[in-house]
């Protein structure tokens, strides 16, 4: 006979308190490895630099520097990037069982994807205000009141959060490290770069313009831009969420959020029952 193997019974503790265990968990392994710091530390400030320094003389920005224009967009696109970390992150944690060993602990395995999720956000936040500190050293102002700097701060990690269940979702639904990767940069890079995030948009073709601008990352961008005083208001004929960016970027990120989290949700039950 095969003895069954049960799992220890819930504590009666609060999904916010096992979770905040998972994200020091997690955390500690970021101290343990601080090489996982890269990508949020190294290659967006070689983002910074290389469109600052080589790019930056060949664009015009109406009403603005260059660098004070590619900020936003760098930060735009490390929020958006932060679904490819979490989805390599899960993916590897199943691959190597330690999904499997924290559901044999007294939690619940939502929190195990909400611990994730949090201290995926801390990780690309990291990324954020190592950005700031060097946008500042190449001439990035907030020009702004500090109202509107928080605010921006604060839609920039809401939409940071509805990618990272994005994230979430393809991690649970692909079975290996390499597959999260080609995917994930494979649908990244245009979503980020087809957008308003390192040039202005009134250049593009008209057919290129109306997707670049419907592009949620323009929105973020744009009410980064605007919350921050880094550029004039969107052109009169912009798409409605170029004219509205903070309102569109909110949207974008309830949107995301209301559909990916049940999605994860679903599909990290489907993984761990296999």
């Amino acid at each position: 006979m095969t003895a069954t193997v049960m799992r220890p019974p819930i504590h009666h503790r609060s999904l916010l308190q096992q979770s905040l265990t998972v994200v020091w968990r997690n955390l500690l392994h970021i101290r343990r490895m601080p090489e996982m710091l890269l990508d949020v530390t190294i290659q967006p400030v070689m983002f910074v630099l290389l469109f600052a320094y080589v790019f930056g003389g060949s664009i015009d920005v109406p009403g603005s520097t260059y660098r004070e224009f590619l900020l936003p967009g760098i930060m735009a696109q490390t929020m958006v990037f932060s679904s490819a970390i979490v989805a390599l992150g899960l993916t590897s944690d199943l691959e190597k069982g330690i999904v499997d060993r924290l559901k044999s602990l007294p939690i619940s395995r939502s929190s195990v994807l909400v611990g994730r999720s949090l201290s995926s956000l801390i990780h690309s936040s990291i990324g954020i205000v190592v950005m700031g500190i060097t946008g500042l050293l190449v001439g990035w102002r907030i020009r702004d009141g500090l109202a509107n700097a928080v605010l921006a701060y604060l839609v920039l990690l809401l939409f940071g959060f509805s990618m990272i269940w994005l994230g979430i979702w393809v991690g649970s639904l692909m079975r290996s490290v390499e597959a999260v990767n080609g995917f994930m940069f494979t649908v990244m890079f245009p979503l980020t770069f087809v957008a308003n995030t390192f040039a202005p948009t009134q250049d593009m073709p008209t057919w290129l313009r109306v997707i670049a601008e419907w592009n949620p990352v323009s929105a973020l961008t744009a009410a980064c831009r605007d919350l921050w005083g880094n550029g004039l208001p969107a052109p009169a004929d912009a798409q409605w969420p170029l004219q509205h960016p903070v309102i569109a970027s909110i949207g974008w990120s309830i949107i995301f959020t209301a559909v990916f989290a049940p999605l994860a949700l679903a599909a990290f039950r489907r993984r761990s029952k296999d």
